[in-house]
């Protein structure tokens, strides 16, 4: 047993977290996200009935975000076209969980086009296929050393 893991994280992305390195990505995926096929140079982890914030904010608890040589290290799925459409709330959990966890806050998060989004996961360490059941609640991560 360790201490100060969150429950969420198994030890599959636990085994992950650990071997990335200074500038690898990890993508948390929501449930409609084609993770397998995704997956393409990484594993794919499954967090079946954990939502997508959930998993952030554990995550960030224990891994850093490369905040010194990345502009966004914290990537969001933007919608295909967001005039007149609400922001999906997962996006406002996902900021809150930025914010607690890092010094530079909402600052560090980025949206990407859904399909560069795909093209930049295909090249993920990792991709987390969370149970989020929001639209558009996929996110990658950057992982800095501190």
């Amino acid at each position: 047993m360790l201490k100060g893991i969150p429950a969420c994280i198994n030890p599959d992305l636990l085994k992950a977290l650990a071997e990335m390195g200074h500038g690898d990505q990890i993508v948390l995926a929501d449930d409609f996200f084609p993770a397998t096929s995704m997956a393409q140079s990484g594993v794919t982890i499954h967090a079946d009935g954990i939502g997508a914030a959930e998993m952030l904010d554990a995550i960030l608890r224990i891994m850093p975000l490369d905040t010194e040589f990345a502009e966004h290290p914290v990537l969001i799925m933007d919608m295909a076209n967001r005039q007149g459409q609400p922001r999906p709330t997962v996006w406002d959990d996902f900021a809150r969980a930025v914010s607690h966890h890092v010094k530079k806050g909402e600052s560090c998060i980025g949206f990407i086009d859904r399909f560069a989004f795909y093209e930049q996961a295909k090249k993920a360490f990792a991709i987390v296929s969370t149970g989020e059941r929001h639209p558009y609640g996929c996110v990658i991560l950057q992982k800095g050393v501190n």
